[in-house]
């Protein structure tokens, strides 16, 4: 089961708007992805709501996995986007 581990760098956390363009990044993906924290309970990346509900501030580390050994590089790709700053105003 491949998996990765990402820092949450948004800096306001994953709250409304950046949980919904990290949601709608995922659900764009073949692949049914999970984030937990470590040691927590995991939630699909899919659903915005499930995101908020766990409360991701600004330098937690989460743990991304897929039953799909193919989906490292979906993987990959989650794992960089929560390195960016998804609640920043263009």
């Amino acid at each position: 089961m491949p998996e990765r581990y990402a820092t949450v760098l948004c800096s306001q956390g994953l709250h409304a708007r950046p949980a919904a363009a990290f949601a709608r990044a995922a659900a764009e993906l073949s692949h049914r992805i999970t984030i937990r924290r470590t040691g927590g309970d995991p939630v699909p990346v899919s659903s915005t709501l499930m995101l908020m509900s766990l409360g991701l501030k600004e330098g937690e580390e989460v743990v991304l996995t897929c039953d799909d050994e193919t989906a490292g590089p979906a993987l990959d790709q989650l794992a960089a986007l929560l390195a960016t700053d998804l609640g920043a105003r263009s």
